[in-house]
């Protein structure tokens, strides 16, 4: 069954940093478009975004360990 829930986080993590990233992004755009100079709501938003980027690569490298981990108890069990 962990393996299961190690999908599930895995998913989850994915997701959240993709809802992040969204977000951050649409703070960048919107800040950058009234032409002023990098404030903190921007500054803030491009290390969020560096955040998030780097909770979806882990995340992604959690769903690639668990399918290796299912892919091998699978090649046991046959």
């Amino acid at each position: 069954m962990s393996t299961i829930s190690g999908f599930s986080s895995a998913v989850t993590g994915i997701n959240r940093g993709m809802d992040g990233i969204r977000r951050n992004s649409q703070t960048i755009a919107t800040q950058g478009a009234s032409g002023s100079v990098l404030d903190k709501a921007v500054t803030g938003a491009l290390v969020d975004l560096k955040s998030n980027s780097l909770q979806v690569e882990a995340s992604a490298k959690v769903l690639s360990t668990q399918n290796e981990i299912l892919g091998t108890l699978l090649d046991e069990l046959a």
